[in-house]
């Protein structure tokens, strides 16, 4: 099945919304695993696992990358086929339960990670990024800000294939990095601005809070 790199069939992003599957392609990007490793690596039973693979197999989100055969048993090897990517027209299709979920099962996965990182020590580098930058917008502002990060995440795809022509000679260099752009609307009284005398007021319009 032909790899999906844009995601434009609201059924097809329903059947996504589910926080495991959202995990598995999360632990497939940029390496290759078994749905025993996968299984082992989520806590989950095997059966439950190897079902979610061959959903997203099935969608051509995943696909088969061999077959090794160890101690007698058939092995199959997963990765990531491409980074998919739901475009604005069929996200805002959706029902805001399915947005909700499936937003909730790649916050969790976000969090797991970062927390991951943190207790390995993935921010000691200086060039390291956790940062928070509220913003007024207007609605325009706010389609502005979202071709922005939309540009640098493209830009990062973009230098990792540039990474990868220079790993070829020394793969052993690979630093797993993860980027994350994040850009939503603020639930009221979150951003606040300050009046000229220091005082915090909360605005009347509605707000909008960018995070990259």
């Amino acid at each position: 099945m032909t790899a999906i790199s844009d995601i434009n069939d609201p059924r097809l992003v329903k059947a996504l919304a589910h926080p495991i599957r959202v995990r598995v392609l999360g632990l497939l990007e940029g390496r290759t695993m078994t749905p025993k490793q996968l299984a082992s690596e989520l806590d989950m039973p095997l059966e439950n696992v190897s079902y979610h693979v061959r959903t997203l197999a099935k969608f051509g989100l995943i696909e088969l990358q061999k077959r090794r055969i160890t101690g007698g048993v058939v092995e199959h090897h997963y990765r990531t086929a491409e980074r998919p990517r739901i475009n604005a027209e069929t996200w805002a299709q959706l029902p805001p339960i399915v947005q909700e979920a499936l937003n909730g099962a790649v916050l969790q996965q976000l969090l797991e990670v970062a927390a991951q990182s943190l207790a390995a020590g993935g921010f000691a580098r200086p060039e390291s990024h956790l940062s928070r930058r509220p913003a007024v917008l207007d609605e325009e502002g706010f389609r502005a800000a979202s071709a922005v990060i939309t540009e640098a995440l493209d830009r990062i795809s973009a230098i990792e294939q540039e990474s990868a022509t220079r790993l070829e000679g020394d793969p052993h260099a690979a630093i797993r990095a993860v980027a994350v752009g994040m850009l939503f609307e603020a639930a009221a009284g979150d951003a606040r601005e300050r009046e000229g005398d220091g005082r915090v007021r909360t605005p009347r319009r509605r707000t909008r809070t960018a995070r990259a």
